[in-house]
């Protein structure tokens, strides 16, 4: 019997203690607080999650502060990076993990699995050894050129900013509850703006009115008339073939030529 692989998505955010300033790596100097993930099987949300707050053991940059509302105060009691990589590291394994901008979030992630390895002198793995990563904000800013993607959107405009913010309000995408950025919240609008960006519709409401339980979907009416067929003009026709041989021409292949 063929069975088809499921896909498995983990759509993932992190907060950190910071960001460097002085031109290094961007986790120079810094730590990740907070980690959330949320999983896509088959391009539906299944409710699973990962979510953790951690201990950087290190104060908190106040600008960044204003940006999560992470204080050190609430991750004192929280555990350490190496006391929750195994239960990360298991949560992400074979899946596609997409990040928004995820150079930052995945060298902060290899940064912390380094300071792991010389703590405990071996090796551990970097995100792309344990998973393959997709950028979210490369996909959108490719879609720039997706005419599909901007009829899926109503013809609107795509913003010239491509942040979360700016995509969630493309995409219709509520995010009336995000008073501070946070990890978890994050990862669940990306997931939304992520499936909407790669797939159109994702959707199918198959509700009508006077539907009890939601499934009722509202018969075509058999007695209707019969849809009219426009076929195309010789001019048409004519202007088609031209295109054929120009595609031919350039090297291409016509697979539907007549």
């Amino acid at each position: 019997m063929n069975q088809t692989k499921s896909h498995r998505l983990v759509v993932f955010d992190t907060e950190t203690t910071g960001m460097n300033d002085t031109g290094g790596p961007i986790y120079e100097g810094h730590r990740v607080i907070e980690i959330g993930c949320v999983e896509v099987i088959d391009r539906k949300l299944t409710g699973n999650t990962f979510h953790v707050y951690i201990n950087p053991q290190q104060l908190i940059d106040e600008e960044a502060i204003q940006v999560h509302g992470i204080t050190d105060e609430f991750v004192a009691d929280k555990p350490l990076f190496r006391e929750i990589a195994h239960d990360f590291v298991e949560f992400i394994r074979g899946a596609e993990l997409v990040a928004h901008n995820a150079n930052f979030d995945i060298s902060f992630l290899d940064h912390e699995f380094g300071l792991m390895s010389r703590a405990l002198t071996q090796a551990m793995p970097k995100c792309a050894d344990i998973c393959t990563i997709t950028d979210s904000l490369l996909v959108a800013r490719r879609g720039e050129y997706n005419k599909r993607e901007i009829q899926l959107a109503g013809n609107k405009p795509l913003p010239s900013r491509k942040n979360l913010d700016s995509l969630s309000d493309y995409y219709g995408v509520d995010r009336s509850s995000r008073t501070y950025h946070g990890a978890l919240l994050d990862a669940e609008l990306l997931a939304d703006v992520f499936l909407k960006m790669t797939g159109g519709q994702n959707k199918l409401n198959l509700k009508h009115k006077g539907s009890s339980d939601g499934v009722d979907v509202r018969p075509i009416d058999t007695n209707r008339p019969p849809l009219k067929v426009v076929m195309a003009t010789g001019q048409e026709l004519e202007a088609h073939q031209q295109r054929l041989d120009l595609v031919e021409k350039k090297g291409g292949q016509c697979r539907w030529r007549n």
